[in-house]
């Protein structure tokens, strides 16, 4: 059905996931360390990684930002699975690009079903706007890539993604517990100024685009309606 690489250096870990994902039909790669997992995902571009945090040879949260940086592997799910659980970590997870995240101990039945949740999302996406055009705002949802005028922006996985969502609902209110939930995946019942400050960072690396996600008081943020005319 799908190639899954398991990146944990746990035998027993990797025997019991490989186990069960076989028996579902996915092809298992496996790596006990983390420079290997990063060549082998290179290598074999596997449709979902599971990334523990703490690995030899290489950390998790570093292989995980090369392949989110990477256009060519930038696109693969990951999910990490460690056993550090705590909300600052699911954060740092998150803002790398990570795709989801399971604390450990964990029931085999949860990653499964996480699994196959990340490869239908994957298979059933379409990118009818795979580049958008918003006056001196280009971006370019396949390749990772972010220009205001002619002049690319270094944004990490997860500004990208937050810059995104904010187009996709311009001119519609985004309160700070729909961001956390739909962009980096926390259901907010915490109090946090994440958000906060990732749109802060967000709108000094756009420069004079920045404007055009507006704070609404009390309330959260919007993305303005029209866009900047592009400069001459």
């Amino acid at each position: 059905m799908a190639r899954i690489l398991i990146i944990e250096d746990e035998k027993d870990i990797q025997d019991v996931l490989a186990y069960n994902l076989g028996t579902a039909g996915h092809e298992v790669l496996i790596a006990g360390r983390g420079d290997d997992g990063l060549r082998i995902a290179k290598a074999q571009r596997p449709d979902v990684i599971l990334l523990d945090l703490m690995l030899p040879g290489m950390s998790g949260t570093e292989v995980c930002n090369v392949l989110k940086r990477d256009p060519a592997t930038g696109q693969i799910p990951v999910v990490m699975i460690t056993a550090r659980g705590e909300e600052v970590d699911r954060i740092v997870g998150f803002e790398l690009g990570a795709e989801d995240y399971i604390v450990k101990p964990f029931s085999v039945r949860e990653v499964l079903l996480r699994v196959q949740a990340l490869l239908r999302r994957s298979t059933t996406r379409v990118e009818p706007d795979a580049v958008i055009e918003f006056g001196r705002l280009r971006v370019d949802k396949e390749a990772h890539r972010a220009w205001v005028d002619t002049k690319e922006i270094e944004l990490t996985a997860l500004e990208f993604k937050l810059l995104v969502t904010f187009y996709e609902r311009r001119n519609r209110v985004q309160t700070r517990a729909t961001l956390l939930d739909d962009v980096w995946g926390i259901t907010a019942d915490i109090t946090t100024r994440t958000v906060d400050t990732h749109v802060k960072r967000l709108r000094e690396k756009l420069g004079p685009v920045g404007d055009s996600i507006e704070t609404v008081r009390g309330v959260g943020y919007r993305f303005a309606h029209a866009p900047e005319a592009a400069s001459a």
